[in-house]
């Protein structure tokens, strides 16, 4: 086979960003070096990978599952990379890390997987709480570090962060949406369809408070805590949501494709990133942990990100 890391790395660029010149950018190449990367893959595995249309490129079925499996060999190489410069590997300890619900669920097992590898002998107590929650015990000292999203801490001043992640909200919809026709699709746009809600975290706030500040307001039409229910309800055409990359999948449960689009006007990005107590600091178990954080950020297995930090 012809294929490389450079030709994984470059997929999941064009996944990530579903345009070729997008993902040309971000990697400080040309447009050619990445159509031929993929025109390689494809060739080589006898599977096509996107659908192409003059908007950009959607992930095929077979494009989703793979998009899997190469950010599991990125991330592998970064491991690789990094175990020969940790020669401490007996090192024991203990730490306790919270999440927030999103972040647990399609953010933090990779970390959590990364480190158990490199540190086995060190434990991590991994516990699940609201953001506001977690703020309070940081500042009490009942956890060590959080992964969470960083916008807005309401104890900001109290609390040192670090950005892993910022993921663009996108707008979901099913793949035959009228709207997907047009050159632009503001928030005024969204205004007038049917609006399935996320409520969990932040997610509700967020959106209104942004609707908000473009003096509007969705047509809010069912309100859910399931995100699969959410990709089912898009999928089959029941409305439309506005969601972070990080947790889109371009496929529903059932197998029904939904499509995502970028949004003209002021929709804030996901910021995730680690949290801990500016006067307390962090312990030497904790500040392991941010570092392996900080080494594999960009590759991180089942997530989606617009700029990986």
């Amino acid at each position: 086979m012809r294929v490389s890391l450079r030709h994984f790395r470059f997929f999941v660029a064009v996944a990530e960003t579903g345009q070729v010149s997008k993902a040309a950018a971000a990697l400080f190449t040309s447009q050619p070096s990445v159509t031929e990367a993929i025109k390689t893959l494809e060739s080589d595995m006898g599977v096509k990978l996107f659908d192409r249309s003059s908007k950009g490129v959607t992930l095929t079925y077979e494009g989703g599952i793979f998009l899997q499996h190469a950010r599991n060999v990125l991330a592998a190489a970064v491991n690789a990379m990094l175990a020969p410069q940790l020669v401490q590997r007996d090192m024991a300890g203990e730490l306790t890390l919270a999440c927030t619900h999103t972040v647990t669920g399609y953010f933090a097992t990779p970390l959590l997987s990364r480190f158990r590898r490199i540190f086995p002998e060190i434990k991590v107590n991994l516990v699940e709480f609201k953001r506001a929650e977690i703020e309070r015990r940081i500042l009490e000292g009942d956890i060590d570090l959080a992964i969470c999203l960083l916008s807005p801490l309401e104890s900001g001043d109290q609390i040192e962060t670090e950005l892993l992640v910022r993921s663009k909200r996108r707008l979901w919809l099913p793949a035959n949406h009228g709207l997907l026709d047009n050159k632009s699709i503001s928030l005024r746009d969204v205004q007038m369809e049917r609006y399935i809600m996320l409520a969990i975290d932040d997610a509700e706030e967020t959106t209104l408070a942004y609707f908000r500040d473009a003096g509007l307001e969705p047509n809010v039409v069912f309100r859910t805590t399931s995100m699969e229910a959410i990709r089912n309800l898009v999928a089959e055409g029941f409305g439309v949501t506005i969601l972070s990359d990080m947790v889109y999948r371009p496929w529903s449960l059932d197998g029904v494709r939904l499509a995502a689009a970028s949004i003209s006007g002021e929709v804030p990005s996901m910021d995730i990133g680690l949290a801990w107590s500016r006067n307390s600091g962090l312990s030497r178990d904790a500040k392991l942990f941010v570092d392996v954080c900080r080494s594999g950020s960009g590759v991180l297995a089942g997530t989606v990100y617009d700029e990986p930090l």
